[in-house]
């Protein structure tokens, strides 16, 4: 098809947008012609997410004018946004947690009667089911977004575009979420959405996801764009150079692990959901040692976040152990146990209380066989680092400034510390040395509010604060997800020192590329088990995704025998 006959459905003309202390577009101009997928490619904090919130309305430029199918517009809210047929899925989802799908899908477009206004959501409900067959989404629509896996909700956010009937559709990020498999099929769907003559923007940091899908992709750095190429004219190494300024080595150099002794061992560990009546960790054992690698695989919702959070604290165990340096951070403890300390500390107290000793006799045992869960803090004084799937719900304290969210983990150490008062400028060093290091960018450096900053600003910033302390256990959930490639390449030679400074890692990661580029030992999940062990070097990407479709699986002395070979 020839240039003139194409028809421009947006045009961003010399679009700017300055916040205090950063201009996040700088005389940006862009196209979208129907029917075609154009990605949008650019560094964190390159001004991607600041340029389609401008076009949908959640900000307004400073300069420049925007065109929809010809005609000048202005869009001063999403309203607006919506009334020209331009929909946006959000990098974060806005949600509403209590709610569910099917409420979420049509909250402000509500289906009501003529004659008195009341709601009527089960008209809409068989339209929805058609559009989740189509488009091939296994969504519950009456499940609340609460207890939803973050890739259920990424598609409750598609759904809610879709049931608008917009044309223009701005896909933030879209599969920084989603399994290998949903990604290969939301591909699909875009290209289907595409055949029926929508048009789509499409922000991505994974460059083989921008060839395979896109038309043309333009390419921002620091606020400024730096052009725009035909996707067929153009390959992965000349991107990643535009887009970061320097080549970037997508395979990270590594020398083979040396493990020592086990640092964590997981026991016969069970984890039970009294909701849904049903064990999503099944009595599962594994061992991360000193020095290694382990990746955990799998399709997401086989119980990877289950055992993180067993692992962290954030949920309890039904059976089962888990130990870090001989000490038990998330063990079972029979009722009888419960009931026996809880006399116990009630004779300590009684007898603090009168000013007498304990009787030898009656001295407490129990307390010192069976420790109680740990909390999340002395987890973390432990030695374990934590970096967590859902970096807003989990990671961050989104109103906090920066140098405060750097510091969440050792604020009460002695260097942030004087005559019980924190130290603000010790803050302030620290931030600014993890700053420069990590390359976190901001509008007002320390002083910025975290909930300003891009996603992938906020992942650096958990990944800088996690990374930089002395911990002998890393558990890192999707740790580069929303990263450009050069930020990739970075936090991964730092997993591998961390690695090489006798820490243990355990990976959780839905990136089979990033799965085979980091491990020592793969493990497989699969409905809440481990059905299978790999050495990386001698599995591929095909065996491993047999496993994590439970098309095969290994028995337990295989994986025995596996984890003793290695």
């Amino acid at each position: 098809m020839s240039e003139e006959q194409f028809e421009n459905v947006i045009e961003l003309k010399h679009i700017t947008k300055v916040f205090p202390g950063i201009k996040a577009n700088d005389d940006i101009s862009l196209t979208l012609r129907k029917g075609e997928i154009h990605a949008l490619l650019g560094e964190n904090g390159a001004g991607k997410s600041t340029l389609m919130s401008v076009l949908f309305g959640l900000y307004q430029q400073d300069g420049g004018e925007i065109y929809v199918r010809g005609e000048k517009v202005k869009i001063k809210n999403p309203n607006d946004a919506t009334r020209y047929g331009i929909g946006m899925v959000h990098q974060h989802f806005k949600l509403v947690g209590c709610y569910t799908a099917l409420q979420n899908i049509i909250l402000g477009y509500e289906p009501v009667t003529k004659a008195f206004g009341f709601l009527k959501p089960k008209s809409v409900r068989q339209s929805l089911i058609d559009l989740c067959e189509k488009f091939h989404f296994k969504v519950d629509l009456d499940k609340k977004i609460d207890v939803m896996p973050v890739g259920e909700q990424q598609k409750v956010e598609i759904l809610k575009m879709l049931y608008r009937n917009n044309d223009i559709l701005i896909f933030d990020e879209p599969t920084a979420v989603l399994t290998p498999q949903e990604i290969e099929e939301l591909m699909q769907s875009m290209k289907q959405l595409v055949s029926e003559g929508k048009s789509i923007l499409f922000i991505s940091h994974k460059l083989n996801e921008i060839m395979e899908v896109s038309d043309r992709v333009t390419v921002l750095r620091k606020g400024r764009c730096l052009g725009t190429l035909n996707t067929k004219d153009t390959d992965v190494n000349e991107l990643s150079r535009l887009m970061v300024g320097r080549d970037v080595k997508l395979v990270t150099d590594k020398k083979p692990s040396t493990p020592g002794k086990p640092i964590l061992e997981v026991n016969n560990l069970v984890v039970h959901d009294k909701e849904k009546k049903k064990d999503l960790i099944k009595n599962i054992s594994f061992k991360v040692r000193q020095g290694e690698v382990v990746c955990v695989a799998g399709i997401e919702g086989n119980g990877q976040t289950d055992l993180v959070y067993a692992l962290t604290g954030l949920s309890k165990i039904k059976s089962g152990e888990a130990i870090l340096h001989d000490v038990p951070i998330a063990n079972f403890m029979p009722k009888d146990v419960k009931k026996k300390i809880k006399a116990e500390k009630k004779i300590i107290k009684q007898c603090k209380k009168d000013g007498t000793e304990i009787p030898p006799s009656e001295v407490p045992q129990t307390i010192d066989v069976h420790l109680e869960k740990l909390s999340i803090r002395e987890k973390s004084t432990c030695g374990i680092s934590h970096i967590p799937e859902d970096r807003q719900k989990y990671g961050l304290a989104l109103d906090f400034n920066l140098k405060d969210n750097l510091v969440l983990q050792r604020y009460f150490a002695k260097e942030f510390q004087a005559g019980g008062f924190i130290k603000e400028r010790a803050k302030e060093e620290y931030a600014y040395r993890l700053i420069e290091q990590y390359d976190i960018r901001s509008s007002l450096g320390p002083k910025t509010t975290v909930r300003s900053m891009s996603g992938g600003n906020q992942q650096k910033a958990i990944i800088a604060r996690e990374l930089d302390r002395d911990s002998s256990l890393l558990i890192a959930v999707q740790p580069t997800r929303g990263l450009d490639v050069g930020a990739i390449e970075y936090i991964h030679k730092q997993i591998i020192k961390h690695r090489d400074e006798n820490a243990a890692v355990l990976l959780i990661s839905l990136e089979l590329d990033e799965v085979m580029n980091l491990s020592d030992r793969i493990l497989v999940m699969y409905n809440g088990e481990i059905v299978g062990e790999f050495d990386p070097k001698k599995t591929n990407v095909n065996e491993l995704g047999l496993y994590m479709s439970g098309a095969k699986r290994m028995t337990k002395e295989e994986i025995q025998q596996i984890e003793e070979a290695m």
